[in-house]
This record gives structure tokens, sequence and C-alpha cells, in this order.
């Protein structure tokens, strides 16, 4: 089995546009900004042998204020700018209880990605900036990073780990045995 970094899309890989102290995805490609600090620390894990595997909530989609394609446009320019593995997206809406499995705090990306790609989650992380990433690698099994970017949310688990940004996150993961 393979250990893996589980990463949130927006607020961790990207910046996430921000209104009223609450967190925004792109509405396309044109707002999508990868953070300076993603690809060396991304690099590293790489280099370290992690799978690096995305895994975001993109209700906009099941909402109707989003097109699925321009999604999966961004998730093209991802994977062709960083050594990601795998993308993991729920497109639900979040607005009717039990909807799927698969929207985070629930833990079904990962689980799925876990099977598919022979991933040990007990020696896996979860990185994200929301106290839905948070719950999710909890729920999986996987040791949580929460990257604090100060929006107005109060995390419901306390995350193994706290820091600014993925660089901080990456240099965890790579000391911890």
């Amino acid at each position: 089995m393979t250990r893996a970094v589980f990463l949130d899309r927006d607020g961790v890989i990207n910046r996430a546009l921000e209104r009223d102290a609450k967190p925004f995805p792109p509405r396309n490609l044109n707002e999508f900004e990868i953070l300076p600090e993603v690809p060396t620390a991304l690099k590293k894990l790489k280099a370290a042998g992690f799978l690096l595997v995305v895994a975001t909530n993109q209700p906009d989609v099941g909402r109707g204020t989003l097109k699925q394609e321009t999604v999966e446009q961004i998730h093209a320019h991802v994977v062709s700018q960083l050594p990601i593995d795998r993308v993991e997206v729920c497109f639900h809406s979040g607005k009717i209880e039990n909807e799927c499995d698969c929207r985070k705090p629930k833990p079904g990306m990962l689980l799925r990605a876990a099977k598919e790609l022979n991933i040990d989650l007990k020696q896996s992380w979860m990185v994200g900036d929301r106290w839905r990433d948070v719950d999710c690698g909890y729920n999986a099994g996987c040791k949580t990073i929460f990257v604090n970017r100060g929006y107005a949310e109060e995390l419901k688990y306390q995350p193994d780990f706290i820091v600014k940004n993925l660089a901080e996150a990456a240099d965890i993961i790579l000391s911890a045995k």
C-alpha cells in the first residue's frame, strides 16, 4: 500500500476568492491562481513517494451556478501544472441531506481513491482550509492539517496540525515518521 496526501483545492492549491471572510471558488480559469508555495511543496511530497490527490467539493455545479466544463477545465490546468496524480470532485449541491457519500465532510472521495489506488489511509494526510476538510480526513482515518486562512467559521474536530500554507504542511508531513 502507498501513502497519499489529499489536498483540498480552493485555499490550499489556489487562492480562494473571499467575500465577507468566506472563501469562494474561482468562476473561471482567469480567476484561478496557484499559490506561490504550492509547486515546490508538491514536488517535495512527490519526491518523497506520496501520491497527491485533490479532493474538492464544487457544489456550484450542482446548484446550477457554475458549469461542470469550467471546473474540468480548471482541473486540467492544475494537472498540467502540478504533479497531481488524481482529482476527486463532488459536484453535489449539498442542499439535500444524504445527497451523496462524497461531499466533504463525508469521506467518500478519499475512500474511493484509497480503494482504486491502493492507499493506506492511516499513513496518509488530508490538508485543507475548512472544517469540512479536517472532518473528512478524520472520518477517513487520515492525519489532518488545517491551513488557517482566517475564515469566519469554526472547526469541529481539532486537526493534528495547524499551518499558514502548504509549504508548512509539506514540512510537517516530510518530518513525520
